[in-house]
């Protein structure tokens, strides 16, 4: 068993002014703590991981091939494998993203920040 604090995970550099971290990453799901910033937009884009998630705190409005979404504090989300979609940060934010399977994209960044 492991058992981390938020700051304890291995830190991602994503976007400009976001701190991301990966608390966890196992053989078929990945935990990502995302801390944004009002104003801060994360572009449209897609993927072929599942995602869902929560927002900790905050609001944001979330945009996906499904419509318009207003997403705050104690509401979760769920996306499908490549389904696009973006994020417009309107209240200082915290969300916890959960991929299935893990980012390979992701982790590959973690290996590459600690050469």
């Amino acid at each position: 068993m492991k058992v981390l604090k938020a700051g304890e995970g291995k830190k991602l550099n994503l976007l400009k002014e976001t701190e991301s971290e990966v608390i966890f990453s196992g053989s078929r799901l990945m935990f990502l703590l995302v801390h944004l910033k009002p104003g801060q937009i994360i572009p449209e884009h897609r993927h072929p991981h599942e995602q869902m998630g929560i927002c900790l705190r905050g609001k944001a409005e979330f945009v996906s091939e499904e419509g318009k979404f207003l997403v705050e504090a104690g509401m979760f989300y769920w996306m499908k494998p490549n389904e696009q979609h973006s994020v417009k940060v309107i209240k200082e934010s915290t969300f916890l993203d959960v991929f299935s399977p893990p980012r390979e994209d992701y982790l590959e960044k973690i290996a590459l920040a600690k050469k």
